[in-house]
């Protein structure tokens, strides 16, 4: 904090008020939203004995976020028209899976590199290949900073670690940012409100906080916005300008000897 400045003697003149320019808070904003995290290249899978590469069409429908389980359907064999299988390209001709938007013999739809089969297990898409949670717990999903465990689904980028995005919260209220700003002190991300509720400087006149990029005036010990430092009894603007003070209030000179303040 700024060292408080001498208030005049009640009665006489004090000195010429000085504007100062805050320094802008400590804080890091929230990327927008959360986003996934970018993996490293896939390891190199063992021996795939498959025919053909795997290599999926584009989904008829939203894509889902990277690193989020999902489970094929089982359908049916189809007596009117038999489905090609996205591994093989081959006709299914008996019971196939539909998963991210083609269909699949069941013995083909495996794991990329352990081979194990995705037919009733979650699996996880990354980089047009699909691995089984395991393979990819272990090579691609970080760990969250707070409580260390692997983060499947949404990764919260901040501070140079990676979050879940019900882990990165207030070190005060503890909810979580999701898209909104947050602020640094000691170390400790706060939110908007309780940053300026446990640190910011509040305005002598207004009681409102002097926020980043606001003009301000420090003088009779307390921090003025530079359009509250007003004199008590006819509201002139007093800044730049020789002021009085009485009962811990600024005056100018007209009102300098006011009786009732």
């Amino acid at each position: 904090p700024r060292p408080p400045l001498n208030p005049p003697p009640a009665g006489h003149p004090g000195s010429r008020t000085t504007l100062f320019a805050p320094p802008a808070p400590a804080y890091i904003p929230n990327p927008g939203s959360a986003h996934t995290h970018t993996p490293p290249s896939a390891p190199s899978p063992a021996y795939n004995p498959s025919p053909a590469p795997y290599n999926p069409a584009p989904a008829p429908f939203p894509p889902i976020a990277r690193g989020v389980a999902q489970r094929a359907e089982r359908f049916a064999a189809n007596s009117s028209r038999a489905p090609l299988c996205g591994a093989c390209n081959n006709m299914i001709r008996g019971p196939f899976l539909v998963a991210l938007g083609r269909s699949w013999h069941p013995e083909e739809f495996n794991c990329h590199y352990c081979h194990t089969s995705l037919a009733d297990c979650s699996f996880v898409e990354e980089q047009n290949a699909v691995y089984c949670e395991n393979c990819y717990g272990e090579f691609f999903a970080p760990t969250c900073a707070r409580c260390n465990t692997k983060i499947m689904g949404e990764v919260m980028h901040a501070l140079r670690q990676t979050w879940h995005t019900t882990c990165f919260v207030c070190a005060a209220c503890g909810k979580a940012f999701g898209n909104s700003l947050f602020h640094m002190e000691d170390g400790e991300p706060y939110c908007e409100k309780d940053y300026i509720s446990l640190f910011s400087t509040k305005c002598h006149g207004c009681d409102f906080p002097v926020e980043a990029g606001d003009k301000f005036i420090e003088a009779l010990g307390h921090t003025w916005h530079d359009t509250c430092f007003v004199c008590a009894v006819c509201h002139v603007n007093l800044e730049g300008q020789p002021f009085y003070s009485k009962k811990d209030k600024p005056l100018c000179k007209k009102h300098a000897h006011a009786i009732n303040v």
